[in-house]
């Protein structure tokens, strides 16, 4: 090591760094090797047979109270020089004689209880701390004899619970007791109980050893009165037996003469039945071969009728095939005609419906110019008039006024009268007219009155133009348009 520093010390001296960093860096280094010696040294390993103790400066509980010790069963920590150390306690069971003598019953008996325990340091965590407080240090035989003097109460405790008989007779429910309680007191100190072995119980007043011969005598008159019941068992079940046999015998014969009747009963059905079954299954052969028979016959003209069937199929594909194929093709090349026909017509009569088309909404468009035309007419007349629609319908009529008379004059000279002879007395009717007015005046009124004519177009005729009088119009009948 001494060799690996001299050799940095000169590898830094020959770079030329200041001797005194190279100083300071060597020691640096040397302590840390130290400290890490001393680590190494410190780290404690414990076995599985001892519980490590470590105590000093250790580590609170959790709710902030001192901690004495810390206790390790198996594992390793460090334990810190200066400020902690450690020991070992041993884990090796310790098996302790307990003599217990004249130990006083429930009963005021004296008894003796000869017992043997073994116990040893307990690795539970609470009880682990109690061995670390207050075993620490002891030798085994100290950590003996504190265990026996406790075993020593607990044992004269329980005994002066108990009865001698329980504790006699009963020894599961005296070991569990013993166990109890001892190993409570145990875990004060850090101890466990591992087992309790009582070799024998005796007293001094020889109560135990009668209990002993009460329970020979009687156990010795219990085998004399079951050898004497079984005696009078053996003579009863003899006899029984002996009845038994002679009543089954009988029975048994009873039996066998029934058995044997039912026998043939089950014999002789059972030949009817296989007579029956003989005569059914003939009847079932019989009726077989002939349905075998039919089926075959049937399939025989299934099969001829299939043939002519395949027969009848190739004459109608040759059909087909020379006649039918050639029709079909004719009928194909007609409704092919006949759809290129048929298109013709469609694609003609398309057309004609759209020049009718063109043509009529050609001539609405010229209506709708004329109307249009003539909306603009009136409207310049009516603006002509002033705006006064009576004015403007009087301009209107003027202008047509010269046709107005031609077709009032063509109405009636159309007529044609040769010769028209009145004969009229002079004299008035009851309207006070001569009959020669009269007839003008039906001749008049043949022709339609232009007041009239106006009424059916929604116009008034002007006042200029005359008026009808009130008994004319009320006798003169109205046309309707």
């Amino acid at each position: 090591m001494l060799q690996k520093f001299s050799s940095i010390f000169l590898a830094f001296a020959t770079e030329g760094m200041d001797p005194v960093w190279v100083i300071l860096i060597t020691v640096l280094a040397l302590i840390a090797f130290l400290l890490f010696i001393i680590a190494v040294s410190r780290y404690k390993k414990c076995p599985s047979d001892k519980i490590m103790v470590i105590y000093g400066n250790v580590k609170k509980n959790t709710d902030g109270s001192s901690k004495s010790a810390a206790c390790i069963h198996g594992g390793a920590k460090l334990v810190w020089p200066v400020f902690q150390a450690y020991e070992y306690l041993d884990l090796t069971p310790m098996s302790i004689s307990v003599d217990l003598t004249n130990a006083l019953s429930r009963q005021n008996i004296r008894i003796d209880v000869p017992s043997r325990f073994t116990v040893g340091v307990s690795t539970e965590v609470g009880v682990m701390q109690n061995a670390a407080e207050r075993l620490l240090g002891l030798k085994l035989t100290e950590i003996q004899e504190l265990a026996r003097d406790i075993i020593f109460g607990q044992l004269r405790l329980i005994i002066a619970t108990m009865d001698i008989e329980e504790i006699n007779t009963d020894r599961d429910k005296f070991l569990d007791a013993v166990s109890g309680n001892v190993e409570t007191e145990l875990k004060k100190i850090g101890l466990r109980l591992i087992n309790v072995n009582v070799t024998d119980i005796n007293d001094e007043s020889g109560y135990i050893a009668a209990l002993g011969k009460e329970a020979a005598s009687k156990a010795i008159n219990d085998a004399k009165i079951s050898v004497a019941q079984a005696d009078r068992n053996g003579s009863i079940g003899a006899a029984q037996a002996e009845q038994e046999q002679r009543i089954g015998v009988s029975k048994s014969n009873a039996l066998a003469i029934q058995g044997e009747n039912e026998a043939k009963i089950k014999i002789a059905e059972s030949e009817a039945e296989r007579r029956e079954r003989q005569a059914e299954s003939l009847k079932r052969a019989t009726a077989a071969e002939n349905v075998q028979t039919a089926k075959a016959l049937e399939e025989s003209y299934a099969a001829q009728q299939i043939a002519e069937q395949a027969r009848a199929l190739l004459e109608n594909a040759k059909l087909e095939a020379d006649v039918i194929v050639k029709a079909q093709i004719q009928k194909k090349e007609l409704e092919i005609q006949a759809e290129a026909s048929a298109e013709q017509t469609r694609r003609r009569a398309k057309g004609d419906a759209d020049a009718i088309f063109m043509k009529m909404q050609a001539e609405g468009n010229g209506m709708r110019e004329i109307l249009t035309k003539q909306a603009e007419g009136f409207e310049a007349i009516v603006k002509s008039s002033g705006g006064e629609a009576n004015d403007a319908i009087r301009l209107m009529i003027a202008d047509k006024l010269e046709e107005l008379t031609k077709i009032q004059v063509g109405a009636i000279s159309n007529l044609k009268i040769d010769k028209i002879t009145v004969w009229d007395n002079g004299n008035g009717n009851e309207n006070g007219k001569t009959s020669t007015a009269n007839f003008l005046s039906g001749i008049m009124k043949a022709v339609p009155p232009m007041n009239e004519l106006f009424d059916q177009v929604g116009m008034k005729l002007p006042s200029y133009m005359g008026t009808e009088k009130a008994d004319d119009a009320a006798t003169t009948p109205k046309t309707k348009a």
